[in-house]
C-alpha cells in the first residue's frame, strides 16, 4: 500500500502538466468553437467547415502532406538502412540530425536565399544554359523544403527499428535461399514498419498544419489547415472558426495517430525475441 501510494505522490507533476498544456488548451479550443463572429453560442463554425471551401482546403492539406510523407519516406528508408550499415554510424546519424537543431525560421530565409533568382540554383541553371527560372513560390519549393526540414524526424525512428532487428532473422531468410527482395519484402520492411509508421506520425502530423512555409515559400499559393488557423486568428479576427479547424486538426490528428500505432515486433527484449 505505501509504493502505490509513492506512486500516486509522483504522477502528481504529470497530472499537473497534463491537464495544464493537453486538457486545458483543448478544451478552450472547443470552447471557442461554439461561439461565432459576434460572440454568440452556435454551431454555425461546425455547419461552415462542411461547406466546399474547408473541404478543398482539408483534401488540400491532406494532399500535401501525403506527398512531404511519401517524398520524405523514400528518401529517408533507404538512408536509414545505409546508416546502420556503415562504421560510424552515431556519427553519420548525429550530422544528420544536427540540421534539425536550428530554427525553422532562419532555414526557411536559406532557401528564400537559395531558390531566388539571383540565387545559387538560378545561377548553376544559367551556366548550364536552362535559365533563370521561378523556384519560389511554387509548389517544387514548398515541397523541397519541407522534405528537407522533416527527414531527420522520419529517419531517426527508421533507423532505430532497424539498428535493434533481429539480425539471425535476415541470415535466416538467405539461408533459407530467399532472393534480396524477398528478403526485403517479407523480413525486413515487415519487422521496420513500426518505425516507418512513427516516422509518418512525426510527418505527416505537422504538415497537415504548416503555415510559416507556406507564407515564406509558397507564397500563399499553398493552403493548408494550419494558414487558414492563422488567418482566422490574426486577419478576420475570427476565432470560433479558427478553433473549429483547430478542433479538426487535432481530430485528424488523432486518427492518423490511430491508424499509425503498432507494438514493436522481431527486436530483442530481455533476451527474448518478441
Amino acid at each position: 500500500m505505501k509504493n502505490n501510494s509513492n506512486r500516486s505522490i509522483y504522477l502528481i507533476p504529470y497530472s499537473v502538466w497534463m491537464f495544464l498544456f493537453v486538457v486545458a488548451p483543448i478544451a478552450l479550443v472547443l470552447y471557442f468553437s461554439l461561439f461565432d463572429l459576434q460572440g454568440n453560442f452556435s454551431f454555425e463554425n461546425y455547419q461552415n467547415f462542411f461547406t466546399s471551401v474547408y473541404l478543398k482546403l482539408t483534401i488540400s492539406s491532406f494532399w500535401y502532406a501525403f506527398l512531404i510523407t511519401l517524398f520524405t519516406l523514400a528518401i529517408a528508408y533507404p538512408t536509414a538502412y545505409w546508416l546502420t550499415k556503415t562504421k560510424h554510424k552515431q556519427l553519420w546519424l548525429l550530422l544528420i540530425i544536427i540540421p534539425s537543431w536550428i530554427n525553422l525560421l532562419l532555414k526557411t530565409y536559406a532557401f528564400i536565399g537559395i531558390f531566388g533568382l539571383f540565387g545559387p540554383v538560378n545561377t548553376l541553371f544559367e551556366k548550364v544554359g536552362i535559365g533563370s527560372q521561378q523556384l519560389l513560390y511554387t509548389d517544387f519549393s514548398f515541397i523541397f523544403v519541407s522534405v528537407y526540414i522533416f527527414i531527420p524526424f522520419m529517419i531517426l525512428p527508421i533507423f532505430n527499428s532497424m539498428d535493434k532487428m533481429n539480425p539471425t532473422l535476415i541470415d535466416a531468410s538467405r539461408d533459407l535461399g530467399a532472393s534480396s527482395w524477398k528478403t526485403f519484402s517479407k523480413v525486413i520492411f515487415p519487422l521496420t514498419i513500426n518505425g516507418v509508421k512513427a516516422g509518418i506520425q512525426a510527418v505527416f502530423i505537422p504538415s497537415l498544419s504548416l503555415f510559416m512555409i507556406t507564407r515564406l515559400i509558397a507564397g500563399n499559393k499553398v493552403i493548408t489547415l494550419g494558414t487558414a488557423i492563422e488567418q482566422q486568428f490574426l486577419v478576420t479576427q475570427n476565432w470560433g472558426m479558427g478553433s473549429t479547424i483547430a478542433v479538426f486538426l487535432i481530430l485528424f490528428m488523432f486518427i492518423v495517430m490511430f491508424l499509425t500505432g503498432q507494438k514493436d515486433k522481431g527486436a530483442l527484449a530481455n533476451g527474448q525475441y518478441k
